[in-house]
């Protein structure tokens, strides 16, 4: 039962929330206090010194140069859609081959796309673009 001052001696029907708001306030301080413990940067670790490792394996790159028009140069070769893909079918049973592509930045994302697809079906499994640094 509960203490009002009611006249009508009903009982208190309201939750008094303060001590739930009190536990709450106790929680945030100790989650906000714990926090930057769990990250892993606050971790203090001694990592292992080695000297860098160069790979042995010289993957095979070809160049495709694409200029603003979406004519294609495959090594200083002028080549057309068809052309370009008989020679990728050769060349990508080589594991290590690679096909850097050198697109001029006004050529329309789409001939890109076309480049790239054309190449993915002639087995050219790693592609990377050239750029330069800003």
């Amino acid at each position: 039962m509960a203490f009002n001052d009611n006249q009508d001696g009903e009982m208190m029907s309201e939750i008094n929330v303060t001590p739930l708001v009190d536990v709450m306030l106790v929680l945030l301080v100790v989650f906000i206090v714990t926090a930057p413990l769990l990250t892993p940067q606050s971790l203090k670790i001694s990592l292992p010194k080695a000297e860098a490792v160069q790979s042995l394996d010289h993957p095979q790159q070809i160049s495709l140069v694409v200029d603003a028009h979406g004519n294609l140069e495959l090594e200083r070769m002028h080549v057309s859609d068809q052309g370009l893909a008989e020679l990728l079918r050769k060349r990508s049973a080589d594991p290590q081959f690679q096909l850097q592509v050198a697109a001029d930045q006004a050529v329309p994302y789409g001939r890109i796309a076309e480049l790239m697809a054309l190449a993915q079906h002639a087995g050219v499994a790693k592609l990377s673009f050239v750029t330069l640094s800003k």
